[in-house]
């Protein structure tokens, strides 16, 4: 389409053929891909896009603007507290990830400046008390446990504790099921009518495609949810229940799990989303994690480093070890704008994390010394280094190699002087 100096009707019609194509193999639901092809039909063949200078932008402009209307605009957030405590009320089928997912929004909104409690409500699912016991543990949040009294007592009984104790959310970890069944969703009626939750979410495991439509639109019609919170979206995804599910029960998704970490709960962005989906990047999102986890005064040390060119393998694993804590490198990669299409054009690039565990192996083998002068290691001291990090002596060679060129690339580049440094190949994975 980018191609073309002006549209057709017909190359409209080729083009959101593969758009279609793309959003039902991503598991995207039937009855949302035919309603939003049909409104991209009906907008890229308008007069905004037949007078425009450059159609094929135009219309990816209109994919874009689609795509965030059909997820939800804007970001949606935890509703605001009037009388604490407030009640989250987790719910789902079982498998969907709900006890991790309660200690990672507890663990969230700590970091937000709240004090949550974590309540295990679910008496029936075998070690599901002892699972959430550890998670708060790990934490260092309260979790409020009565082992297998009756659901609705506990969450009465955790919400006056919690009134005593100061905590302004509750978060009930609620039973699943392995389907939907009525004694499931009479256990949950009595609970939001007991507990007058603030919130509703629904916990779905976003690899169930498809049928993820199915499980929001009966948890909705049944108890009003509030929210969707999709996990495992780091998983072998494409996505589709991140389009599915907003457009067919109009909930939002509030937040996305991206790892089992308990730190690995996300907000939900739509404008991220449809940049992602498009290949556009999510530079906000890679700035906000490199934010958490880069030491400040540790980088102004490092750009000194690069200014007068002393950087040493020391200072290349401390930012190794940074880049690691921002979690899997492929998803790194994926926020920056057309680095996929790159990566598709250079095949031989490796985005493993295994590369950079490698990389950290080989300079962890190596002493201080040899980290701080890379030029005094010899054969002898290369064989030593391959077998004390389970590498090859030719992994060695081709990291001091790549090492050495960086720095010869550092002294050549000119704009070092302004603070901008631009290099090639910098990274040896």
């Amino acid at each position: 389409m980018k191609g073309k100096g002006k549209l057709r009707e017909k190359d409209v019609d080729q083009a959101l053929r593969e758009v279609r194509l793309a959003l039902l193999e991503a598991d995207v639901n039937y009855k949302v891909v035919r309603n939003f092809i049909s409104q991209l039909k009906e907008r890229s063949l308008g007069a905004e896009v037949l007078k425009s200078l450059t159609p094929g932008q135009q219309v990816t402009k209109i994919v874009y603007e689609e795509l965030v209307e059909l997820m939800g605009k804007t970001q949606s957030k935890i509703s605001s507290l009037q009388d604490p405590p407030g009640v989250i009320l987790l719910v789902g089928l079982q498998g969907s990830g709900k006890t991790t997912t309660a200690a990672k929004l507890a663990y969230l909104l700590r970091k937000k400046g709240r004090k949550p409690m974590l309540v295990a409500a679910d008496v029936y699912r075998p070690a599901a008390i002892e699972q959430i016991e550890f998670l708060g543990k790990e934490t260092n949040i309260p979790v409020f446990a009565k082992g297998k009294d009756d659901p609705v007592n506990i969450g009465l009984q955790a919400l006056k504790k919690a009134g005593r104790e100061g905590n302004d959310y509750v978060i009930l970890d609620t039973a699943g099921r392995l389907h939907i069944d009525e004694e499931l969703m009479t256990e949950l009626r009595r609970l939001k009518e007991k507990l007058n939750p603030l919130e509703i979410l629904l916990v779905v495991d976003a690899m169930t495609g498809q049928d993820a439509v199915n499980v929001a639109s009966s948890f909705h019609e049944q108890l009003g949810l509030t929210g969707v919170i999709l996990t495992k979206l780091d998983g072998d995804t494409r996505g589709g229940a991140a389009l599915s599910v907003k457009a067919v029960t109009d909930c939002p998704i509030k937040f996305v799990g991206v790892g089992e970490k308990v730190d690995a709960l996300e907000y939900f962005y739509p404008d991220r989303m449809a940049s992602r989906i498009l290949g556009m990047g999510d530079v906000l999102s890679l700035v906000e994690k490199a934010q958490q986890v880069v030491d400040e005064e540790k980088s102004r040390v490092l750009e000194k480093k690069l200014r007068e060119q002393t950087l040493t393998l020391e200072d290349f694993l401390e930012q190794l070890q940074q880049i690691k804590q921002m979690g899997p490198l492929e998803n790194i990669m994926g926020m920056i704008p057309g680095f996929n299409k790159a990566a598709r054009q250079f095949k031989n690039i490796s985005l493993s994390d295994k590369q950079l565990v490698k990389t950290e192996a080989i300079i962890s083998s190596m002493t201080k010394k040899e980290r701080l002068r890379p030029e005094i290691i010899n054969s002898g001291r290369r064989r030593r280094i391959a077998s004390g990090s389970g590498t090859t002596v030719q992994d060695v060679n081709r990291l001091l190699k790549q090492f050495g060129q960086m720095k010869k690339i550092l002294k050549q580049v000119s704009s070092l002087e302004k603070g901008k440094i631009k290099h090639k190949g910098m990274f040896p994975f």
